[in-house]
């Protein structure tokens, strides 16, 4: 079934679009986006905080998702498995599941959001964005896009409710201690 998905999606190829997804796959890359948006984050302080929890999430992520998961799980990729299907990046050289593109996006647009509700949607469309492209560039199957988005979210929800609990219990103490 994930491939009739993925099959599906190669019908909407066309040149403009193509280029498209690639320019948006290519944000990706690495985290770099996302790791140059929480940066930037950490120089205002009304930011800083965001900056902080965004880039952690991140890190958790990359040792969680991209370390032990892709490894442990070991799923090859779809252009792996069907080469027929012309790729319009490089062949990634990492396991399939789960999607890092989107494990990061999602990390990343979720603690953007849970600070900042306006920008987080729109950081939330643009992961949304990078996330598809894998699917169309043949790279991903869905459900590696979903376990991505899956422990993204879920990464950065518990971040930031343990740093919410953590700063909760300091001003607690600090109230204790007048």
């Amino acid at each position: 079934m994930e491939f009739e998905i993925l099959y599906a999606l190669q019908n909407l190829h066309n040149p403009v679009l193509d280029k498209i997804m690639v320019v948006i796959t290519t944000l990706g890359d690495g985290g770099i986006f996302w790791i140059i948006v929480g940066l930037v984050m950490l120089i205002f302080k009304k930011t800083r905080k965001c900056g902080v929890m965004m880039l952690l999430t991140m890190a958790i992520c990359y040792v969680v998702g991209n370390i032990a998961l892709k490894n442990i799980i070991g799923r090859p990729r779809p252009c792996s498995i069907d080469s027929s299907v012309p790729l319009l990046i490089p062949f990634p050289s990492e396991y399939s599941f789960p999607s890092g593109h989107t494990l990061h996006g999602f990390a990343a647009a979720t603690a953007i959001f849970l600070h900042f509700k306006k920008p987080g949607i729109a950081a939330l469309v643009l992961a949304s964005l990078i996330a598809f492209s894998r699917m169309y560039l043949f790279v991903h199957f869905p459900t590696d896009i979903l376990g991505g988005i899956i422990l993204g979210v879920t990464m950065a929800v518990v971040v930031y409710c343990v740093e919410k609990k953590m700063a909760k219990r300091k001003k607690s103490q600090a109230c204790d201690k007048v």
